[in-house]
C-alpha cells in the first residue's frame, strides 16, 4: 500500500513564484466572498430597471431617479452637515491628549473616563442621550429647573437642533478614539527636543504649535479622514436609535436613507444606487488618505 505524499513535499516541487499565492489562497477567498462579492451584487443591483413592456433590463433609471429626488439633496447636505463636527471633535481630542501629556494629577482616571464612551455600543449612548436631550428631558428639566427657559429646547424633536444634538453626541464617543490615538503619539515624540525648546524660553503654547503638532500630521491626517469617513458612513446607528430619520427627514442621512429604500419603501434597486454612490465618496476619502499616508513617508524617509 502506498503512503500518502505530505502536503510539504507537495509544495517542495511547486515553483517559488506559485507558492506564496497558496497560502493567501483562503484569504483571498474569504475577502473574495464578503466583500467583492456584495460590490459587484449592488451595482448589478443598481443597474436593473424596469421596462414598459414589464421586462427587467439594464440601465440608468435608478440613478436618474435618486438624481431628481429633492430629498436626496437634503439627506446628502445632513451628512454635509455632520463634516463640520469632524474639525471640532479633532481639535478637542488634540488640546485633551496634551493636557493629559502634560501628566496632570490623575491623567491616567482622565485618559480611562475620556476614552470610556467609545467603549460603549452606539444605540446605548444613543438611547441615553434621548432621556437627556427630549423636550422633557432631564437637560431641559435642569434648565426650566434653573430658571433658564429660554435655553431649553426641543433638541431631537426639531429640526433645527436635531443634527446638531446628534453631531455633540458622535463627538462625546468618537473624541476618545482620538485622546488615545494622539497621547500615543505625544509619548514616542523625542522629550529632549521639548526640553529644549523649554530652555530657549518657549511658551507652552509655542512648544506645541511649532514642534509637537508638526510631528503629530500623519496621525492627526488618518484621525481626520477616519472620522470623515465614519460620519459619512458609520451614523446610521446614532439616526436609528434618536430620532429615526426626523423630524421629517431632517436627521435622514444617506446609510439610513438607503435602509428606508431597501426595507421601508420596498426599492431594492434605488437602495442599490444609493449605496454605489456611498461607496464611491468612501473610496475617494480612502485613496485620499493612503495618498496623505504614502507621502508622509516619502517626506520621512
Amino acid at each position: 500500500m502506498s503512503r500518502m505524499k505530505p502536503a510539504s513535499t507537495f509544495l517542495a516541487r511547486l515553483p517559488r513564484t506559485i507558492e506564496p499565492y497558496l497560502y493567501l489562497t483562503p484569504a483571498a477567498a474569504f475577502i473574495g466572498l464578503v466583500f467583492i462579492y456584495p460590490i459587484i451584487w449592488i451595482l448589478q443591483s443598481s443597474l436593473w430597471q424596469n421596462n414598459p413592456d414589464g421586462t427587467k433590463g439594464f440601465g440608468f433609471t435608478n440613478y436618474r431617479l435618486i438624481f431628481e429626488d429633492p430629498v436626496f439633496y437634503q439627506v446628502v447636505a445632513n451628512n454635509g452637515k455632520l463634516l463640520f463636527a469632524v474639525p471640532i471633535m479633532t481639535l478637542l481630542a488634540l488640546f485633551l491628549a496634551i493636557v493629559l501629556f502634560e501628566r496632570v494629577r490623575g491623567w491616567m482616571i482622565y485618559r480611562g473616563i475620556v476614552f470610556m464612551p467609545y467603549i460603549l455600543a452606539v444605540p446605548v449612548v444613543g438611547t441615553t442621550f434621548v432621556y437627556l436631550l427630549g423636550l422633557n428631558g432631564i437637560l431641559n428639566t435642569l434648565l426650566r429647573g434653573l430658571g433658564l427657559n429660554g435655553l431649553a429646547h426641543d433638541w431631537i424633536g426639531s429640526a433645527d437642533w436635531v443634527i446638531p444634538s446628534i453631531a455633540a453626541v458622535i463627538i462625546y464617543r468618537e473624541m476618545g478614539f482620538g485622546v488615545v490615538l494622539f497621547l500615543a503619539r505625544l509619548m514616542s515624540l523625542d522629550k529632549e527636543i521639548l526640553e529644549a525648546a523649554e530652555i530657549d524660553g518657549a511658551n507652552w503654547w509655542q512648544k506645541h504649535a511649532y514642534i509637537t503638532l508638526p510631528q503629530m500630521s500623519a496621525v492627526i491626517e488618518f484621525f481626520v479622514i477616519v472620522e470623515l469617513i465614519t460620519m459619512l458612513s458609520w451614523v446610521f446607528a446614532y439616526v436609528y436609535t434618536m430620532t429615526g430619520g426626523g423630524p421629517g427627514f431632517a436627521s435622514t442621512v444617506m446609510e439610513f436613507y438607503i435602509w428606508k429604500h431597501a426595507f421601508a419603501y420596498r426599492s431594492p434597486g434605488i437602495a442599490s444606487a444609493l449605496a454605489v454612490v456611498l461607496l464611491g465618496v468612501t473610496t475617494v476619502l480612502i485613496v485620499l488618505q493612503l495618498r496623505l499616508r504614502s507621502k508622509s513617508l516619502e517626506e520621512t524617509l
